[in-house]
């Protein structure tokens, strides 16, 4: 089954869940939480607010060589939205890449992932931690701050007031 039979299938449409492929092309499944939703609209909110030449996207469909991965949030510029339109799942990462930590993934298992998102285009891999923590990867080191969304929190506050 491919990428986008899965997207199509019913079975897979109103799961809890995050869904997945890993090199062999099985579906990998991982819950999704309320708190994790709202990182992802608040990440997307900041991704609005500050980064003029592109837009966000949620629940973005990468294919790698270990299988399609979906970051929680990712951030492309217009021209990478351009080139790639709708593809699913897009053949090369967007600019920013973003996991966020959840109990049902390690720390050891997102660093795996950012090397897949590096190899495939990406520039900066982000990694939220369940206190909101914000990393900010290039492809070789840890950064202090984003370089392509200047002002970038470091650190993503639940709030709803």
């Amino acid at each position: 089954m491919n990428w986008q039979a899965i997207c199509e299938n019913p079975i897979f449409k109103d799961l809890q869940f995050k869904v997945e492929t890993n090199k062999w092309g099985k579906i990998e499944l991982s819950p999704a939480s309320n708190e994790h939703g709202i990182y992802q609209a608040m990440l997307i909110e900041w991704l609005i607010k500050l980064g003029e030449n592109g837009r966000p996207i949620s629940e973005c469909g990468i294919q790698t060589t270990q299988g399609v991965k979906v970051a929680d949030v990712a951030w492309g510029s217009y021209t990478f939205f351009n080139k790639n339109k709708r593809q699913n799942p897009y053949q090369e990462s967007p600019e920013i890449v973003i996991e966020i930590l959840s109990p049902s993934n390690s720390k050891l298992e997102m660093l795996e992932k950012k090397e897949l998102y590096f190899a495939n285009g990406a520039k900066e891999f982000w990694l939220i931690d369940s206190n909101g923590r914000v990393s900010f990867y290039n492809r070789y080191e840890e950064l202090i701050e984003s370089c392509l969304i200047l002002n970038f929190p470091k650190l993503i506050e639940i709030n709803f007031a």
